[in-house]
């Protein structure tokens, strides 16, 4: 039995090969792939990342531009999550802040991302950010 899939992810780009690492365009970091088996989709010095991405891993947005991190807002069911406003569309989304024992995200750097967004009142879309504890 032939199973087919409609997802631009099944057909063109593996798993093996969206966990990829790479230079950071933002801050020429070197950013080695997860080790979790989860997708790198940010640096986790700068924490910026790239629009390349309108499903998780599949590569296919024409935008490629630069994507700002902004806030931290928290999610019951995935954790912190950094908020991305991309330089070249506008476009906002949101990644899981990356948990690696041998390169996570920089907590100095998502802590002082998620005071400078709330004193922007962009945590949360706006609303005040509550502590998960």
């Amino acid at each position: 039995m032939k199973i087919l899939f409609n997802s631009p992810r099944s057909s063109t780009i593996s798993r093996t090969t969206e966990n990829t690492g790479f230079t950071c365009a933002h801050c020429a970091a070197a950013v080695a792939p997860l080790a979790n088996g989860g997708y790198r989709n940010h640096c986790p010095v700068c924490l910026y990342s790239l629009h390349v991405d309108v499903v998780p891993g599949d590569r296919a947005h024409r935008c490629r531009a630069l994507m700002r991190p902004v806030a931290v807002e928290y999610h019951s069911a995935k954790g912190h999550m950094i908020v991305h406003a991309c330089a070249g569309c506008g476009q906002r989304r949101r990644n899981r802040v990356a948990e690696d024992p041998h390169q996570g995200d920089d907590l100095d750097a998502v802590i002082a991302l998620m005071h400078a967004g709330l004193a922007r009142g962009e945590a949360d879309g706006g609303r005040p950010w509550r502590s998960p504890v």
